[in-house]
């Protein structure tokens, strides 16, 4: 059973983020560093999102949104991708079983149409299994991009506009969220607290825009295969370390 960190008398508890975004970044560098193909490193990385996973459900996260696999990933060597696209359809079988007992429910966002039929059914047997879970979201992020899923908003706002379903005086940043992949989620577990990204790297690439757009980011060294509940328990302290103004004072 995961616990936090000891604390003295005089902290306070630790705020939990509701809803945790990650960038699992460094799978091809940590096989790398061990002299291992790339795809040596997806494979542990899964490992690492399995455990992660767990343990941010022992924390009390409510949605854990994982970038899985991107819009511009397509355009790797074409047998990493097929490997990738295979990722999923191991998973199921390897790991949903567990996740399941543990009240994990799995969903998705992306243009998940364009993925392999194989990659699909993998994933939609998962969403199957868990749909009535009450515990943690797992939300895989599949050829998922940030400003292809604006665009689809902004083309699905227009058809609707053009339907006379709404005026364009209505058009706020409600009806916008209402259009985006994450509609699915309840209006205050929408937007991540926090964004995480492994492996060094200091960027978003892409991943959830809108509605990361107060988030709080937290950058580290670790690659994503050695990301661990201890890592994850440091990006909650130093995110209780931030203040969240939302634009005020």
């Amino acid at each position: 059973m995961f616990s936090f960190r000891k604390k003295e008398k005089s902290e306070m508890p630790l705020q939990v983020p509701k809803h945790i975004g990650i960038i699992m970044d460094g799978n091809g560098r940590w096989a790398k560093k061990r002299m291992q193909p790339r795809v040596f490193g997806h494979k542990a990385g899964m490992e690492a999102l399995q455990n992660v996973t767990i343990a941010a459900k022992e924390m009390g996260v409510q949605v854990l949104t994982v970038y899985a696999f991107s819009t511009e990933n397509w355009s790797r060597p074409e047998k990493e991708v097929k490997f990738i696209m295979n990722l999923p359809v191991e998973f199921y079988e390897r790991y949903v079983p567990e996740l399941h007992r543990n009240n994990v429910k799995i969903q998705m966002i992306g243009d998940v149409a364009k993925l392999p039929k194989e990659t699909l059914e993998a994933l939609n047997k998962a969403q199957d299994l868990t749909r009535l879970n009450t515990g943690l979201i797992l939300n895989f992020a599949l050829n998922y991009g940030g400003r292809a899923e604006i665009v689809q908003a902004v083309k699905n706002i227009t058809k609707d506009v053009l339907d006379a379903k709404f005026s364009p005086e209505d058009i706020n940043e409600d009806v916008i969220a209402n259009y985006l992949y994450t509609n699915s989620l309840s209006r205050i577990l929408r937007d991540p607290d926090l964004v995480i990204r492994t492996s060094g790297e200091l960027r978003l690439s892409n991943f959830l825009p809108w509605q990361s757009a107060y988030s709080e980011l937290y950058f580290t060294d670790i690659l994503w295969p050695d990301f661990d509940e201890n890592a994850l328990n440091a990006a909650i302290v130093a995110y209780n370390r931030r203040n969240r103004r939302f634009g005020g004072v």
